[in-house]
């Protein structure tokens, strides 16, 4: 079965918002090389609209292949989690609508690697809600911003996380790594 992971860039007051605003002054080396090696490591996209509408606008036109996922991004399958769009021009893009957790739950069963969901709170927030969240990656940068979307707003159903990972980068930013509880034994 494939795994479902959660890559977020995210402050240390929870906020995943506009992260280019906040977060290129803690992209060390070492950051950039962690970037690299998780998008390469995921074999497709799973996106909500607002995320969606926000990276098709970017990426496609991305001359240089920046820290080495450009190409990866714009070629990778997206799965696009929608009730308002009807087509998607970002090329290998494919929309689920209707019943999310049934076309999820397939797209989990089917052959192939890790998905990764980036940005797009509420469909995070849905999905951890309905147990369908294997693995969250939270790069916490030592910066609090005061406002913005929270990953984790009111609404969310508690669950119960172990640490897999703790790994400090020379900028001050930290990779938690967890497994959901609920997801390991539901899915």
């Amino acid at each position: 079965m494939r795994e479902l992971i959660v890559r977020e860039f995210i402050t240390l007051d929870g906020v995943i918002e506009s992260p280019e605003t906040w977060q290129f002054p803690y992209l060390s080396e070492d950051v950039a090389e962690q970037i690299q090696k998780d998008v390469h490591s995921a074999e497709s996209m799973l996106l909500g609209r607002a995320t969606y509408e926000i990276f098709a606008a970017s990426w496609p036109l991305r001359t240089r292949n920046e820290f080495g996922v450009a190409d990866k991004l714009n070629s990778e399958p997206k799965y696009i989690v929608t009730s308002s769009l009807d087509t998607v021009m970002w090329n290998n893009s494919r929309l689920i609508k209707g019943n999310i957790e049934m076309e999820i739950r397939k797209l989990k069963q089917q052959p192939g690697g890790a998905i990764q969901i980036v940005g797009s709170a509420m469909l995070v927030q849905t999905l951890m809600n309905i147990c369908l969240i294997d693995e969250l990656q939270l790069m916490v940068h030592p910066v609090v911003v005061g406002h913005g979307k929270r990953l984790f707003d009111d609404g969310i159903t508690s669950s119960g996380l172990n640490l897999i990972e703790a790994k400090t980068f020379s900028s001050g930013v930290v990779l938690l790594r967890y497994k959901l509880e609920a997801a390991r034994t539901t899915v």
